[in-house]
């Protein structure tokens, strides 16, 4: 099976690439922060402190995580039987979010469910580690990176159009907050792999990226036939 492991921090376009590349490739598309952000959710929901390890972790008994994909390979992901929908899409979760996924009882509670998905087809995988610790055997690992005001323009519309009452400003302190907790976690660091293929989306349209990153698959994987 093919494994291509796009990383990169919040706002690089992580999840628009990924999502186009599984449709023009045919690939199964996993999007691992959503894993996370479905924890954060069950906590916040549940009244648990996001920064209460202790806490955090016992709660892990009592959630079922799962992935399921409709008639058009749209990934949903289901809370104990329920799908999450958009409720794991506020700036609140991302923020819980980023404080469980450096909790390492959580990350090796989510790694079977990465890893199994893998094991059974060809898989687009997005997130902040899948090319240094989920799949440091991936055959093409492309780590996004755009400036911060870039990524938090993206961001900011992207909570507006849901709704969110936030300023870029806001935006902007989340993100920088959210970056070094993901560099500096002692478990799975947010770093790119020695052999990942640095992409800067910072100026680039979604169409623009998706272009780069089929001349990087296409170099690694001569002869790969896509939609």
């Amino acid at each position: 099976m093919i494994k291509i492991a796009i990383d990169g921090p919040s706002g690089s376009g992580k999840s628009t690439l990924a999502k186009a590349l599984s449709k023009k490739l045919g690939f199964v598309y996993v999007d691992t922060g959503a894993l996370y952000r479905t924890i954060g959710l069950y906590v916040t929901e549940n009244g648990i402190d996001y920064t209460d390890k202790k806490g955090v972790v016992a709660s892990l008994k009592n959630i079922s995580v799962d992935l399921m994909y409709d008639e058009n390979g749209v990934q949903h992901v289901m809370l104990n039987g329920n799908d999450v929908g958009d409720r794991i899409r506020t700036s609140e979760i991302a923020a819980a979010a980023s404080a469980v996924s450096a909790i390492p009882k959580v990350r090796e509670f989510l790694l079977d469910t990465q890893r199994n998905m893998a094991k059974k087809h060809n898989v687009i995988m997005d997130g902040r580690d899948i090319g240094t610790v989920i799949f440091p055997d991936a055959q093409v690992k492309i780590y996004l990176v755009a400036s911060n005001h870039a990524r938090a323009k993206r961001r900011y519309e992207e909570l507006k159009a849901k709704g969110e009452d936030i300023t870029v400003e806001q935006v902007l302190s989340d993100l920088e907050t959210r970056d070094k907790n993901d560099s500096t976690r002692k478990t799975a660091p947010a770093v790119p792999a020695v052999d990942a293929v640095f992409l800067d989306t910072s100026s680039n349209t979604p169409d623009d990226t998706l272009e780069a990153a089929m001349k990087i698959i296409n170099a690694k994987l001569p002869g790969l036939k896509f939609n």
